[in-house]
């Protein structure tokens, strides 16, 4: 039953005109079908390649971008590290600064006032002996019952401030 078909028969001239036609079409299709399409092959290839080439150069790129800028970023935590440490030096010093300034300031005011105590002291003592000398003359004038005369008044009022020990006066004082 195979054998009576005519599509399963060994024709010999029909077989050497398939293998002609499939040779012709095999030439034509290989100068014109594949040769075109080979190229387009190799080009997309050569493309996807330097696509590929590409890619890896930005990669590397990117990652050579990418430490440049970690560094800049410590570049940058060590330089701010840096500014807040001469901000807090310069914050110290202007610190002791002023509390140097207020220290001598009130040590000048401090000896301003004892100056001004001193002073008034003085001042206060020389008022002390002269009250002290109107009384011991007048003390005199009545025990003698006499008006003195102004030499013998001064006189009186020298010897009268001799006898007197303000030295007492000055002790309490401190």
């Amino acid at each position: 039953m195979l054998a009576t078909s005519p599509l399963i028969q060994v024709t010999p001239g029909l077989m050497i005109w398939t293998i002609i036609c499939f040779g012709i079409t095999f030439f034509v299709l290989r100068k014109y079908a594949f040769g075109p399409i080979q190229q387009m092959i190799d080009a997309r290839r050569e493309k996807i390649e330097q696509a590929i080439a590409e890619a890896d150069n930005a990669r590397q790129e990117a990652r050579k971008m990418l430490e440049e800028h970690k560094q800049l970023i410590g570049q940058a935590k060590s330089e701010s590290e840096e500014i807040l440490s001469e901000a807090r030096r310069v914050g110290d010093a202007q610190r002791e600064r002023v509390r140097q300034e207020t220290e001598e300031d009130r040590q000048r005011r401090l000896e301003e006032t004892r100056r001004q105590i001193e002073q008034a002291t003085h001042q206060a003592l020389g008022q002390i002996r002269e009250e002290v000398g109107k009384l011991s003359l007048l003390a005199a004038e009545k025990i003698t019952r006499k008006s003195l005369t102004g030499s013998d008044q001064q006189r009186l009022i020298d010897e009268a401030l001799a006898e007197i020990d303000f030295s007492d006066l000055e002790r309490s004082r401190s």
